[in-house]
Parts: structure tokens; sequence; C-alpha cells
């Protein structure tokens, strides 16, 4: 089974229904269509949960309706681990649209995004880490880790702007993933160092 899940700016995550619209094949869902109804739903709602909750059913509905994504990401960087390819990219377009892939075991920093997302996995597993900030305030940079969820091929993930995760990829094979970001607040996106109470713009 397919799970849907959506994680608040907190780190707390919760599974979320996965609507019929989401699995409506009566029509092709292109990719052109998806842009403009995620467009419209961010010109139109200016909360990000209820932004995320419009949004969820779409993706599932592009990536069960579009073969092709299986097969429209980069291999690997052997140096990195991982690759990014992006999907649609347009000067003064708001939204990154991008498939991601990872080898076997790569662990990326932690972080957040500095704005709303959604992660997809078209193919392997991976493991999801969340943290939140201490509310010591002789502690400013302290954080600390409060719950991890593993994603399956087929599971779609909803992240909040405050959100700060670290992603594991831990499948024997490559993981591949559809990621849909808002229009990113680079201030406000971070890296984490936990052992040393560092942070950095990410």
């Amino acid at each position: 089974m397919n799970r849907d899940w959506l994680v608040r700016n907190d780190g707390q995550y919760k599974a979320e229904e996965i609507s019929d619209e989401a699995v409506d094949l009566s029509s092709p869902y292109r990719l052109y269509r998806f842009l403009t109804d995620v467009e419209d739903i961010v010109q139109n709602i200016s909360d990000d949960y209820q932004r995320l909750q419009a949004i969820r059913p779409l993706v599932r509905r592009l990536l069960i309706s579009s073969s092709w994504l299986q097969g429209e990401y980069l291999e690997p960087d052997p140096d990195t681990g991982w690759s990014v390819q992006m999907l649609y990219d347009e000067p003064d377009f708001a939204l990154t649209i991008q498939t991601v892939s990872w080898l076997p075991g790569k662990v990326s920093p932690i972080h957040n995004h500095g704005t709303w997302g959604v992660v997809a996995l078209i193919s392997g597993q991976e493991k999801n880490t969340f943290w939140r900030c201490s509310d010591d305030a002789k502690l400013p940079n302290f954080i600390e880790k409060i719950g991890e969820c593993i994603l399956e091929t087929g599971d779609i993930i909803c992240l909040m702007p405050e959100v700060i995760h670290h992603v594991e990829a831990i499948a024997n094979t490559p993981t591949i993933s559809f990621n849909l970001y808002g229009e990113t607040n680079y201030d406000q996106r971070f890296e984490y160092d936990p052992f040393n109470c560092l942070v950095k713009n990410f």
C-alpha cells in the first residue's frame, strides 16, 4: 500500500488519506497541466499546510498517469553519490521540479528547505530522520532528533517550510525521487551540525 505523509514544522508527522482524485486515470495528466494546477494553488492558497493538502493528490495523479517519469533521471554521480535532473526550468518561475537519484547508503546533510516541499519516491527506499530546534535559549543552535520515517516506492511525503531532516538511501539499488518545492527563502535555508551546535546557510 502506498502512503502519504505530512510533516509539520516541529518535525511531527502523520499519515494522510489518499483521495480518489489522486487515482483518476480517466484522462492523461500531463506535466504542463500539473504545473498550471500547482501554480494556481500557490497563487490562491496562502497557507502552506492547505497548499500541501491541495498539491499532494496532484503529485500522486501525475506519478500514476506519467509512466515516463520512471526513467527520467540522471544516474547518481559516483563522486558525490547523488544527481539532480531539472524537469522544468523557466526564469522567474517560482517552483522547482526535479528528480533526484542517490547511490545506496548515501546520506544528506541535516537541513531544512526554506520552503514547502513534496517528495514522491519513484524507486528504492529512503529513510527520513526528523529534528527540531531546542527551546533552551542557552542552546540556540542545538537540535534534537525526534523521529524517523521510511519511505517505500510509491510513498509521498509533504514537508512544511521549517522541517529539519536528513535523508538516507537505504535500498540496495539507486533511490529515485520526484521533488517539488515552492519558492525558496535562502536566508532561512540552513544546514545543521548537531554535534558542534553549528548552523550555516545551505
